[in-house]
């Protein structure tokens, strides 16, 4: 060999493991991050995601945690294959060779590997996150609006993510060769991270710092909001999750320098103790990655069992069978024609009954925002006329329920959920007018009456509601209907014919949005020039449409403002209703449960690189294979079981939480502690298979370390 290339190039060909496991790293990293982007930002997604909403925050939210695991990752793969490679650095330069040609050999390697994989990863990105879409659509749901559309500009997130993971690798580089001691350059590989001395109160005080951490940052938001009239900007909200952080941290570092099981097993696991010790930055911050990746999956993965089971067990609360309203100037069916069609289809309905209903205008407080200094303000104004609400006669009421309510006149009551856990309904409206005579009526709110299907109406004494009805066009009353049949589980193809009759008998002016409200609409365009939820208005911002031919999907289906409540249809087609909602989360779910089992596995099989030495020398000191398989277990089920433990009942703990804190008075409702009780499910069944990964990963790792599997005792 004459050339230093070519001794560089033998070098890296019997080396070519570690090159492997970081082009891997490195191309897992922004094929999950692609992946990711390209579905939180298709044009399918955001049509159902709304704008500023909880949803689209938590996974925003979650893809945050996702670039910061993969990026940690990206940088500890990086330092592990500088620090292996540091020793033929060294040598090369004791031998007499320039920095200059170690930089320029070493530049051209990562620029490769760094090149090549990113290249690699964003390419196959779009085509895994395409793939997995088309296996959810074929094992869950399949629906036009299910088709997926990517957006080209969601590879420009990629690209920086791709940037980033080139720069960094370059600058880790460029820092190595600049080391001036030769002997510190041959030694570091050799060179463990150890933890210093952590007390034994890092343990709880770490745990108090975790729970204040999750309480304050979820409560001080609200605060700013509530109390302050402040809409604080997120970044000073996030902040007060960094005790959260902090602690989350304290018991890590517990939990690999001290354990928790005292000095009983201190001799017992001495060797896989001490080498998670001199391996425990390392370690540690591994463990801080999984842990935070490990809770966004489990939060994306509990939406699902969550958002199901509240709606099934809230489909089973209706008392009544089928309740749909439509305004008085469509030509909607009626008891006749219902019964016909039900007969047509062989369905027997066993009561029916409508109400007319009216809507009125209410008073309430306008919430003004202005921009400040430090950020947007709030404040309230009182209107006499806020907006708009459904109100039923006394006995129209008992028509519809067979419930009497002894209403005098200027009394009135709300109606809501059974569970008292829908919100969006405060019935404290004092001041009702008609909004076309002007005609006003001091109201005396009294306690609210509960009954599912009529949530958020109001219900008055006969004579007010007459009085108040007078001069209201049909445009401004509706008809309330309410019905039940015999086996409604058999009665799908009843519900689905007459949920179409209505639409399809439903004019254009009566496609809209739910929080669509005239008088709001009158005061927006008075101060404004325009109402942001009129079609025109939303046509030309480029926005979802209730569009009829759409009538199948979540956005039709969760926003139309007379969709009706049919219990059949509404089971039967929750999934397809959910579909975009369920999937997204679920595909969050798999890509950082990917993340979390790759960092883990990589991090595990690093212990057969960098340990290899230490456990040949055990076996010549007569070392077993069973006590150095017991060994290597100690290590990898640590790097699995710590992160797991404490992720999980991190985020299991903050889900009981947001429950019990989500506004309900009552606390945790009947609906919200059955999905807990299937999200503990979801747990177990991703610990099973957490616990395979760990398997097949110990049996990786004592293959590399030519451990054998111990001998069964006859």
């Amino acid at each position: 060999m004459r050339h230093f290339s070519e001794v560089y190039a033998l070098m890296r060909r019997k080396n070519k493991k570690q090159y492997g496991l970081l082009a891997g790293c490195c191309f897992f990293s922004v094929l999950l991050i692609t992946a990711y982007v390209c579905m939180m930002r298709a044009p399918t997604i955001l049509n159902v995601l709304p704008e500023g909403g909880d949803s689209r925050k938590q996974v925003m939210m979650i893809f945050a945690l996702a670039v910061l695991g993969c990026g940690v990752f990206t940088i500890y793969a990086s330092g592990l294959f500088l620090r292996q490679k540091s020793r033929e650095t060294g040598i090369f330069l004791a031998l007499g060779a320039s920095r200059a040609q170690v930089r320029t050999e070493l530049y051209r390697e990562l620029g490769v590997i760094s090149l090549g994989a990113c290249a690699a990863g964003a390419v196959l990105g779009g085509p895994l996150a395409w793939i997995l879409w088309q296996i959810f659509r074929l094992c869950v749901v399949d629906t036009e609006e299910m088709r997926l559309v990517f957006d080209p500009a969601a590879y420009l997130w990629s690209l920086a993510f791709s940037v980033f993971v080139i720069v960094m690798m370059f600058f880790l580089g460029s820092r190595s060769i600049k080391r001036t001691n030769i002997i510190d350059i041959v030694q570091e590989s050799h060179t463990s991270e150890p933890v210093r001395e952590v007390p034994r109160w890092y343990g709880p005080v770490g745990i108090v710092l975790l729970a204040a951490g999750a309480l304050l940052g979820y409560l001080v938001p609200s605060f700013f909001v509530l109390v302050l009239h402040w809409y604080a900007p997120e970044i000073l909200t996030a902040v007060f999750y960094l005790p959260a952080l902090v602690g989350l941290y304290m018991i890590l570092l517990h939990t690999v320098v001290n354990g928790w099981n005292g000095k009983k097993k201190l001799y017992k696991d001495l060797i896989a103790t001490s080498q998670m010790r001199f391996q425990g930055r390392q370690t540690v911050r591994n463990m801080l990655v999984m842990t935070l990746l490990i809770a966004g999956a489990y939060f994306g993965s509990f939406y699902t069992p969550m958002l199901g089971t509240g709606a099934m067990i809230g489909y089973d609360r209706r008392p009544v069978d089928y309740a749909y309203n439509f305004r008085a100037d469509q030509d909607i069916p009626l008891e006749d024609e219902v019964r016909a069609l039900a007969e047509e289809y062989g369905v027997t309905i066993t009561d029916f009954s409508a109400a007319p209903m009216i809507r009125l205008a209410v008073d309430g407080y306008n919430m003004i925002e202005e921009e400040g200094p430090l950020g947007a303000t709030w404040r309230e104004e009182y209107e006499e006329v806020m907006s708009t609400e459904r109100f039923l006669s006394a006995s129209g009421y008992k028509a519809l329920t067979g419930e009497s309510v002894d209403l005098k006149p200027g009394e009135i009551r709300g109606i809501i959920d059974t569970e008292s856990s829908r919100l969006g309904f405060s019935p404290n409206a004092s001041v009702l007018t008609n909004y076309i005579t002007k005609d006003q009526l001091r109201a005396a709110p009294l306690d609210p009456l509960r009954y599912d299907s009529l949530f958020g109406r109001y219900v008055m004494n006969d004579s007010d509601f007459d009085a108040l009805c007078a001069g209201l066009p049909d445009t401004w009353k509706e008809t309330q209907v309410c019905f039940n049949v015999e086996n409604c589980a058999d009665t799908y193809e009843f519900a689905k014919a007459l949920f179409n009759e209505i639409v399809d008998r439903s004019t254009i002016d009566v496609a809209q949005f739910d929080g669509w409200d005239p008088v709001i609409r009158d005061r927006r365009i008075a101060e404004n020039g325009f109402y942001f939820l009129d079609r025109e208005q939303l046509a030309a911002s480029g926005l979802t449409l209730i569009d009829y031919d759409q009538r199948d999907s979540s956005a039709f289906r969760l926003n139309w403002q007379y969709m009706p409540e049919f219990r059949i249809l509404d089971k039967m087609d929750f999934v397809k209703t959910a579909a975009v909602f369920l999937i997204l989360f679920v595909f969050i779910a798999v890509v950082c449960f990917s993340a979390v089992f790759v960092i883990a596995y990589t991090r595990c099989m690093t212990i057969a690189l960098t340990n290899a030495r230490v456990y040949e020398d055990l076996r010549r000191l007569g070392a077993s294979n069973a006590y150095l398989r017991r060994s290597v277990r100690g290590q990898v089920k640590r790097v699995f079981l710590v992160p797991a433990l404490v992720g999980t009942g991190l985020i299991y703990a903050f889900y009981v939480m947001i429950m019990y804190f989500n506004g309900n008075p009552r606390g945790i409702t009947v609906s919200e502690a059955a999905g807990l009780l299937v999200a503990l499910l979801v747990i177990l069944g991703v610990s099973v298979l957490m616990y395979a990964v760990y398997y097949m990963t110990l049996s990786h790792v004592c293959k590399q370390l030519a451990i054998g599997r111990p001998k069964p005792k006859h």
